[in-house]
């Protein structure tokens, strides 16, 4: 290993000199007392001169001490002792638990998977969720957005999510926190323990707190485990990023670290192509399948912010949570109307299913465009055709929502997986006016269809008994 010698430090870029062979980029040089300070390569500036990024805060530096050449890049641990542990961007753990024993340890840059060994096939990932499986389908190895801002159930639905990859695909988890607040990671390991998922999940951090080198190289890091499960272990991996515009962020404040020329509305030149670094990792091979779901800032809700569009171009599904769902109780608060999948086509869905939505979409669309007449005259002002495609709306509404399995500690109410058939089943009776002698009520936190029938007897029991 050669050794160097810091020649010029700008907060979290150095310079450092070496006189035998130079490091190659993307290498990490270890500087400081005790080597405590990383530096990644970036630039090579002449025929002695490399330009690094610091990844740790490089307070005590200073010119003329010497700098290690590991001769490795950034390396991530893999194997199953890595499951239900938590690790910030060196593969060190942040849970207060001793380090995982059995472990392997690879270089955080990998090349996508090749073409010949994708599956080209569109598959659907079901995760038992009946809005999101019914209308928003989520591709088997693709990527979905979802977009909500705070307190609508974001978490909620990642943890519910996470559970039913557990039970059902006996897959692994990945929560990958980039630009998070430390606050938010401690809570969410919290959730995750009380509701009983983390023993199939790992957790990585690069926290707000940190420098932008860091939050850049997180989301390889949670690659590289992901892809370990997937290509070794043979399992599906749902890989969960947020928030994906601060990886974006961490990478504008390196390039103007570099002094590289910023690009439009002052994003780096490169935004495209590292987005593209990390997005096309994530596919489903002959092996197995990294499903992503990823947070996406929109800044100042301005969809043509070249973050955006960059982000929107690589997604699959977009999933939005709306705040006034959230507040009627109508969870999960997925606005179906907002919301929209590129998976939900008759040649993957198939025409029933295809179909089906549809009519649900029109529906509550129609009852959206008729809510503003029945705010100023009444229901008994509409037509008898408007009030039938309110009853059938209202009863979607409140058929769509759902119990969660991590939530049976707060609501008392036991949590439903309910079958991609199942919800076909239960919309078209609905739409077909089957259950129009039924109470609202009846709908509105369920299972399947037919758990309408057991709590409108209970209703007719509880109002006699009143009576």
């Amino acid at each position: 290993m050669s050794t160097g010698t810091v020649i010029a430090i700008r907060g979290s870029v150095v310079d450092i000199a070496f006189t035998t062979q130079l490091p190659l980029i993307r290498t990490i040089l270890r500087a400081g007392e005790k080597e405590s300070v990383s530096i990644e390569v970036l630039a090579l500036l002449d025929s002695t001169r490399v330009r690094g990024i610091a990844l740790t805060p490089t307070q005590g530096l200073a010119r003329g001490m010497p700098v290690t050449n590991t001769g490795q890049p950034l390396l991530a641990p893999v194997g199953n002792a890595v499951l239900s542990r938590m690790f910030n961007v060196f593969g060190h753990p942040i849970d207060h638990l001793p380090p995982p024993d059995n472990v392997q340890w690879r270089s955080v840059h990998q090349n996508p998977p090749a073409l010949s060994s994708r599956c080209t096939g569109s598959e659907v990932y079901e995760t038992g969720i009946k809005v999101i499986d019914l209308l928003v389908p989520m591709e088997r190895g693709g990527k979905a957005g979802l977009f909500g801002g705070a307190g609508v159930g974001k978490t909620v639905l990642l943890t519910e999510i996470i559970h039913n990859m557990a039970g059902f695909h006996q897959g692994v988890s990945i929560f990958c926190g980039i630009g998070e607040r430390c606050r938010e990671g401690e809570e969410l390991y919290r959730e995750m323990k009380a509701a009983g998922v983390l023993d199939n999940m790992v957790m990585l951090f690069g926290q707000m707190n940190e420098l932008p080198g860091s939050r850049f190289r997180i989301g390889h890091a949670a690659l590289t485990i992901a892809e370990y499960f997937r290509d070794d272990e043979h399992r599906d991996v749902l890989l969960l990023i947020d928030n994906i515009f601060r990886y974006i962020q961490a990478g504008s404040e390196i390039s103007g670290l570099m002094g590289q020329m910023p690009s439009r509305l002052g994003y780096q030149p490169t935004l495209g192509t590292e987005l593209s670094e990390l997005q096309e990792r994530i596919a489903n091979t002959d092996a197995g399948a990294i499903t992503s779901i990823q947070a996406v800032y929109v800044p100042a809700d301005d969809f043509t912010d070249p973050a955006a569009v960059h982000t929107f171009s690589h997604l699959s599904a977009s999933i939005v949570l709306s705040r006034k769902r959230a507040s009627e109780g109508l969870y999960p608060a997925i606005d179906p109307l907002q919301s929209s999948s590129k998976m939900l086509t008759p040649g993957i869905v198939g025409q029933r299913h295809y179909q089906l939505a549809r009519d649900v979409k029109r529906t509550l669309a129609e009852y959206e465009d008729l809510k503003d007449i029945i705010a100023m005259l009444g229901l008994e002002q509409l037509s008898q055709t408007d009030r039938n495609t309110v009853f059938r709306a209202r009863r979607l509404e409140r058929f769509l929502t759902q119990p969660f399995c991590t939530t049976e500690q707060f609501s008392g109410m036991p949590g439903k997986t309910v079958s991609l058939d199942e919800t076909i089943k239960g919309c078209e009776r609905i739409l077909n006016d089957e259950f129009k002698a039924y109470p609202e009520s009846t709908f509105y936190m369920i299972g399947n269809i037919d758990e309408a029938h057991s709590k409108k007897k209970l209703l007719n029991e509880t109002t006699a008994l009143s009576a």
